[in-house]
């Protein structure tokens, strides 16, 4: 029985213009719905049984890493323990027990698919679907490994040893090739991605390579200038502060900061003065204060004092 074709269905108005259409648009070929939803299928099937014998990429992997201010800074290395999926070493990955081998499924002949012929109104036509006896794998286990239990891989825990850059900021990732699931019929491992979290430092806040600080100046060093320590990520550093220095005023100590990733060039360390009033003053510092107040032209808010409670007199007594 051969197969018919039938032309779609034109409207009486379009005739003439369908008759001018190109040829690759007059010459298109209709399947009526059933027909077409099975060749579709076959198609899929086809595709489908082609993938499962395809070596398939290992999955990647993600690890969150947490580490200090300092190791984000100067760089170090981390041991970590990662959990992922490996070829069976028993097996070598087969899923088979040592010593045998996957044989080639008889059904399908090793495609993993089977192919079927169909006769309907239309015509015959064939369909392609997976191989129910191998699971579309085109090869069957009899003795399965007693390690994997036939599955060619094994869930362990790998020690991985992580170098962490010197320069690393909050929320980097770091990607180490292979270093992720194992692949399917010899194809390639998955990679592993590291994600950072660095911690916060008591002193510094980071900008970038740059480095941040407030530091307490007290008021005489302020106004006559002098020498203060300035803590860094290596140690304390002596810096002299101008005279006349006001509140919230900016220094910046050049190449005190943290390294640029993958560079030698260090960022700066911005220090930034809190000028630090005394809240306690002997007679004699606030006299001094004050003639510095006159010679300056300030008007400053006399003292007064009050009169003494029963309390005071009380307090008075016993001291």
């Amino acid at each position: 029985m051969t197969s018919s074709v039938t032309p779609p269905l034109i409207p009486h108005r379009h005739r003439a213009a369908a008759s001018t259409a190109p040829a690759s648009a007059a010459s298109r070929i209709y399947f009526p719905p059933l027909l077409a939803a099975a060749l579709a299928a076959s198609a899929a099937a086809s595709a489908a049984a082609h993938r499962r014998n395809a070596p398939v990429a290992g999955s990647d992997l993600r690890y969150n890493l947490t580490i200090t201010f300092e190791e984000a800074a100067f760089g170090t290395k981390k041991e970590i323990l990662v959990p992922r999926e490996e070829n069976c070493a028993a097996c070598g990955g087969t899923g088979a027990k040592k010593g045998t081998s996957p044989v080639t499924c008889s059904v399908c002949g090793g495609s993993g698919q089977v192919r079927s012929q169909q006769n309907t109104m239309f015509g015959s036509f064939s369909t392609v679907r997976p191989c129910d006896a191998c699971g579309g794998t085109g090869k069957i286990i009899k003795e399965p490994c007693p390690e994997c239990k036939g599955r060619g891989r094994v869930n362990k825990s790998k020690r991985i040893v992580v170098n962490i850059p010197a320069g690393i900021d909050n929320g980097q990732i770091l990607t180490m090739r292979g270093e992720g699931e194992a692949g399917l019929r010899g194809g390639p491992a998955g990679d592993l991605y590291i994600s950072i979290t660095v911690r916060n430092h008591r002193l510094f806040t980071r900008k970038g390579s740059d480095l941040y600080i407030t530091m307490d100046v007290p008021m005489t060093v302020a106004a006559l200038g002098g020498d203060i320590q300035v803590p860094t990520l290596s140690g304390t550093v002596k810096y002299h502060i101008p005279e006349g220095t006001q509140p919230g005023t900016t220094f910046r100590l050049r190449e005190q900061g943290i390294v640029r990733l993958n560079t030698t060039q260090k960022g700066d360390l911005m220090v930034k003065a809190n000028i630090v009033i005394p809240k306690k003053l002997t007679a004699e510092q606030k006299d001094m204060i004050k003639k510095l107040a006159d010679s300056l032209g300030d008007k400053v808010s006399e003292a007064k004092v009050g009169k003494k409670t029963i309390f005071d007199k009380v307090k008075d007594k016993w001291n």
